[in-house]
């Protein structure tokens, strides 16, 4: 399957390095300002009024994209979530795009063109994930069990969730870029890892269609709250000279902001 700018397609075989990258997690705490910030009228409303709000809508006519209250997503993967960009680690990111992976190891690294290629990896994977298809080498193999179980648990409202379409997709950034070597063998290995973070809102798309865009305190009003989905998405390359591989998802989690925030 080709997956266009930075995405050619996905390899059959990938040797998957295990590694100690830990991502710091700061979703709760940085939403939930964003939440106090935008209004704190209304997070101070009792819990009960507000999951009767975000059943609300604006227009009288039918939306095929409303969510209930009641749906939550459960995690795909025990993976830490990611929300928001950190200064320190963009900065990080940059000098080991252009200083050291496009130099030393593939001149025609892009981090913009991995970017835009993860959002397309990104409605593939998920779409299938919804509609129970095969994942073929989109993934690792050895998430695939993992994905399967738990997916096989949700309720068809859930799965529902699960896909995301490019054209919902309003923010992108890449987290953490990581190199990772291996030189426990005779020949070695290196990878690149990237942990890429995309916020969606369902029926996006169909909105700017309709000339209308995201509101700004978009986090705060109801109509809107329970179709925002974040995605975390681990991208992983071999780059070992003299081997020619693509992209492949390692890891990946979906969730909604606004659980995270009921869950406290």
């Amino acid at each position: 399957m080709n997956l266009k700018n930075g995405f050619s397609s996905f390899p059959k075989n990938l040797i998957v390095l295990s590694n100690s990258i830990r991502f710091f997690n700061s979703s709760k705490s940085n939403y939930k300002h964003c939440f106090l910030f935008k209004s704190q009228k209304i997070l101070n409303t009792n819990k009960s009024y507000l999951k009767n709000l975000i059943c609300s809508s604006y227009s009288t006519e039918p939306d095929k994209n409303k969510i209930p209250q009641n749906i939550r997503l459960p995690p795909l993967m025990n993976f830490p979530r990611v929300m928001w960009p950190s200064i320190p680690k963009a900065l990080k990111n940059t000098i080991l795009s252009y200083f050291i992976i496009k130099p030393y190891m593939d001149l025609d690294f892009d981090l913009g063109e991995v970017v835009l290629g993860s959002k397309k990896a990104v409605d593939v994977v998920s779409k299938k994930l919804s509609s129970g298809e095969d994942l073929g080498q989109l993934v690792t193999d050895d998430i695939i069990p993992v994905l399967q179980s738990r997916v096989s648990i949700m309720s068809v409202a859930q799965k529902e969730l699960l896909a995301i379409d490019e054209k919902d997709i309003y923010f992108s950034f890449p987290y953490q870029v990581g190199i990772i070597f291996n030189e426990n063998e005779s020949n070695p290995k290196r990878f690149v890892e990237i942990l890429m973070v995309h916020h969606s809102l369902k029926g996006l798309n169909e909105m700017r269609e309709r000339g209308e865009e995201i509101p700004m305190n978009i986090g705060v009003i109801p109509e809107y709250r329970n179709k925002i989905c974040v995605a975390n998405y681990r991208f992983i390359k071999e780059f070992t000279k003299g081997i020619q591989d693509d992209w492949t998802i390692n890891s990946l989690n979906h969730f909604n902001p606004a659980d995270e925030l009921d869950g406290e």
